[in-house]
């Protein structure tokens, strides 16, 4: 596939074929070598009914289910845009929280030990079931499907001021609980407040470097401040919404006359029955991964307080895998568009009404988590940035998880991490083998990248103390 540099970080995919429009990669040419199996999903979403300016994919790109993971691509549902669950993902608005502590790292350090022996035993993950909350019934799960963080804000897992530094404050409008399968609802009942297995953490971490001492001022943030990154999404319920709604929509496919070149890219109209119920039960599944890094957080705080008489609060709270009906500006004209982000981050503008008064003149947190052992950045979003306001969601991977674990095992590993001055807590030693720092790109060539594409701009870099792995 012809792919020819045009800019800075960027590169394009000239339209051929059934594409609809280009394919856009922002990337270096270091970053854009190991992704070469991604860049023919890239072109494969441009051939999506209704997709709008370019089928984009961001730094940290490496193949994913239908769209490349770090795809952003547009529809507008008045010119036969559809909604492509592909360009979720599975695990439905998987996404970041980031606390800051009233501690620095010299403070926390006589204790860290102390802390992370605590968060240990209360921080649910791995394969199996277990969580923070136990749900007594349907009724309290619907509440979450619906509520999101807030309905767990309001059982008193958390304060007010959690909600005002979450995106969407907390809850998605428009979920359906009634497009939910029964199997999905008895894989979450059980989950609420779990961090699952993969890439999913939670971290203790440092305020290594500020670089916009007024953004990281409005964001509660300063160098050597302890801070805590959860990194975890909708578990076992999102998986299922994915996979029964990918399958309602591959039958459905022929009625509306659409082909795509992948079965991974099934699709329907976003404005159909089958769209919206798709929206309606991605919205209850988003809802449902806000409310599980809320508990988490609490169970967090609780640990902090009590071992280190610590408080934590919230930075914000962002997904990087969901889609949702937004306004931009195309070719002078505001419409209404279908985003999809998939391991991609929402990156809003300084002065966009959607963000909190307290961060409207800095613009939105975009959270990056790196690796164990390495580092994770606090991003903003900018004006006029080139892929419907979005930017990366982490380093991106470039060995399987099997190849991986052949290349170190989980007690090397540990061992490597904790001579860095890093406690690390696993939930299995393969497990951690699989996540080691040399399984993904260099988090700080993707943020670099991503800057210079003109898709963010950095506010701080964090580094581990400590890491809770799933």
């Amino acid at each position: 596939m012809d792919v020819v540099e045009d800019g800075p970080y960027r590169f394009r995919i000239e339209p051929a074929g059934a594409m609809r429009v280009p394919g856009v990669v922002f990337a270096s040419r270091e970053l854009l070598e190991p992704a070469a199996n991604a860049i023919q999903q890239v072109a494969n979403v441009a051939t999506l009914p209704g997709v709008v300016n370019a089928s984009y994919a961001m730094p940290d790109i490496h193949l994913g289910y239908g769209f490349a993971i770090g795809g952003v691509a547009a529809t507008d549902p008045d010119d036969g845009g559809v909604i492509s669950p592909g360009g979720v993902g599975f695990d439905i608005s998987c996404g970041v929280r980031l606390m800051a502590a009233d501690i620095d790292a010299s403070g926390l350090k006589p204790v860290l030990e102390t802390v992370m022996d605590g968060l240990d035993p209360v921080i649910p993950r791995g394969m199996g079931k277990g969580a923070v909350w136990h749900l007594p019934g349907r009724r309290e799960l619907t509440g979450i499907l619906t509520g999101g963080s807030r309905y767990a804000v309001e059982q008193g897992h958390g304060a007010e001021r959690d909600l005002l530094r979450c995106e969407d404050a907390g809850s998605v409008a428009g979920a359906d609980p009634g497009q939910v399968s029964e199997r999905a609802v008895e894989r979450g009942a059980r989950q609420v407040g779990s961090l699952g297995s993969g890439n999913h953490f939670l971290e203790v971490q440092r305020v290594a470097e500020v670089y916009d001492p007024d953004a990281a001022e409005a964001f509660g943030l300063r160098p050597e401040q302890v801070c805590v990154m959860i990194h975890c999404g909708s578990r076992g319920l999102g998986h299922q919404i994915c996979t029964d709604h990918v399958r309602a929509m591959e039958r459905r496919m022929p009625r509306y006359g659409i082909e795509v070149p992948d079965r991974q890219l099934a699709c329907v109209p976003v404005g159909s029955g089958e769209g919206r119920a798709y929206l309606g039960a991605m919205a209850a599944a988003a809802n449902y991964g806000r409310a599980n890094r809320q508990l988490l957080a609490q169970a967090a705080r609780r640990v902090f307080q009590r071992a280190a008489g610590v408080r934590l609060d919230l930075v914000y709270d962002v997904s990087h895998n969901l889609a949702k009906l937004e306004e931009h500006v195309v070719d002078g004209e505001r419409r209404r568009l279908c985003v999809h982000r998939k391991g991609a981050t929402r990156a809003l503008p300084p002065g966009h009404p959607d963000l909190p008064p307290d961060l409207r003149e800095a613009g939105q947190p975009v959270l990056v988590p790196g690796t164990m052992g390495t580092s994770s950045y606090v991003l903003t979003g900018v004006p006029g940035g080139p892929a419907f306001a979005s930017a990366c969601h982490g380093a991106g991977r470039v060995l399987s998880r099997h190849q991986a674990a052949r290349g170190v095992s989980g007690e090397r590993l540990r061992s490597t991490l904790e001579g860095q001055g890093i406690a690390v807590r696993p939930s299995s030693w393969r497990g951690l083998a699989e996540e080691g720092p040399d399984a993904y790109k260099d988090v700080s060539a993707v943020v670099e990248a991503g800057e210079g594409a003109g898709l963010c701009r950095k506010v701080a870099r964090l580094v581990p103390l400590g890491v809770v792995k799933g």
